[in-house]
């Protein structure tokens, strides 16, 4: 079990596996806002969900409306239950704050694997891996 202490973004909890990119995400069509599929072409996480998954990546690019897309994948049911970054930027801040999706930024994003449980605890983000208590 690996424990991190970050800067709350947005408050809440939430736990779920993780879905973790090395590159920054575009949201503003980057990501389907009816499926929460990753569509931007190349981009690693090309043809994953970010429904009911901790996203991890290293923060965001792109237009401001990406912001209202992370709203349009809450409002949908698509949304991530969490955002992990590690630096994280305007864009995905508001659309956090908007959708009401727990987020931390400060974390070291290289300690996640996809398919890691996560938890979000206010500032703390908790990775727990098979094999740990």
């Amino acid at each position: 079990m690996k424990v991190f202490r970050g800067r709350v973004i947005k408050a809440g909890h939430a736990e779920g596996l993780a879905l973790v990119s090395q590159v920054p995400i575009g949201f503003l069509g980057g990501v389907d806002p009816q499926s929460g599929i990753v569509v931007e072409p190349c981009h690693p996480l090309h043809g994953e969900s970010v429904a009911g998954r901790v996203l991890v990546f290293p923060g965001g690019k792109g237009s401001t409306v990406g912001s209202y897309t992370l709203l349009r994948l809450a409002a949908n049911g698509v949304a991530p239950v969490a955002i992990v970054n590690l630096r994280s930027e305007p864009i995905v801040a508001v659309g956090a704050l908007l959708a009401e999706i727990p987020m931390v930024d400060l974390i070291p994003i290289d300690e996640f694997r996809s398919g890691d449980f996560v938890t979000v605890e206010g500032d703390t983000v908790t990775i727990r891996r098979n094999g740990d208590p």
